[in-house]
């Protein structure tokens, strides 16, 4: 196994909690922030009607879950277009809310052409009124410099404020830019502290990036026990950072006894996710 040329010691050697490099786990996409039951299947009849009526009124939570319905396509057929000119109404009438999820429609190009200033600009609105999701968002724009000037220490800062309040992709980011040292001075007894918040959340990125500091005593003497119990809680939710680590040390016996059937099970699960070190691996 290798990475960059060098030999992969263990899972993340050439850039640890790299998951947290892409926008699939830091960046927040389709926040429910509209009090919609996320468990429901669909709404009923009776409560797309009331909210239509609520929302034609100009009540702007109402139009703000009518604008989730119509992305989630409950109670409704799955409308973008729809959902954008609702997020649109409420966004404007200053639910915050609604001002994040337009944000990620902007940001993904979803019912509206991508547009990340604008994305950016509806983020803002939502931070500034301390809602979480877009403090996160606003963050991860601001470290990857999408419609701003790339600012580790701005982001840090809009990470710190939505982590505060529990948010745990946000406590996920604050951890990776103390390690990294990004925005902050490098602490991995800061970054650890921030993972372990979000992992005890069930946060598969953070158990898989707290399985990481334990295998490779990063802020805390090295665990080989405690590294396979996380990275297996983040493996058992998909995630393939995970997976690749766990079967890896199922190859060398780290953390326990070599299992062969295992680690093959488990690099399967990675490579049909399309992580390319398992893909490599079979």
């Amino acid at each position: 196994m290798t990475c960059n040329g060098k030999k992969l010691i263990l899972q993340l050697v050439c850039g640890v909690a790299l998951s947290l490099a892409c926008a699939t786990t830091s960046y927040a996409a389709n926040d429910d922030q509209c009090s919609l039951p996320a468990s429901a299947v669909r709404l009923s009849a009776a409560d797309v009607t009331s909210l239509t009526a609520k929302a034609g009124a100009g009540d702007a939570k109402a139009q703000c879950m009518l604008g989730r319905a119509y992305e989630l396509g409950k109670g409704v057929s799955a409308d973008l277009t729809q959902a954008l000119q609702w997020y649109q109404k409420a966004a404007a009438a200053g639910d915050a809310g609604a001002q994040n999820n337009l944000g990620n429609m902007y940001a993904h190009g979803e019912g509206v052409g991508r547009d990340y200033l604008a994305a950016l600009r509806w983020y803002q609105k939502a931070a500034e009124q301390g809602n979480a999701h877009g403090q996160n968002n606003l963050g991860y724009f601001y470290l990857h410099g999408w419609g701003v000037a790339a600012n580790p220490a701005a982001a840090a800062a809009w990470y710190g404020k939505a982590a505060a309040q529990g948010n745990a992709p946000a406590q996920v980011n604050l951890g990776f830019m103390y390690e990294h040292g990004l925005g902050v001075p490098k602490d991995y007894n800061s970054a650890q502290q921030w993972y372990r918040k979000a992992a005890l959340q069930g946060n598969a990125e953070a158990q898989n990036n707290l399985g990481s500091m334990y295998a490779l005593g990063e802020g805390t003497a090295r665990n080989y026990t405690l590294a396979a119990q996380w990275y297996r809680k983040a493996a058992d939710q998909g995630n393939a950072n995970a997976a690749y680590a766990l079967g890896y040390m199922y190859v060398h016996g780290q953390g326990g006894t070599r299992d062969y059937g295992a680690a093959l099970k488990l690099l399967r699960l990675a490579a049909g996710q399309g992580y390319a070190p398992a893909q490599d691996e079979l």
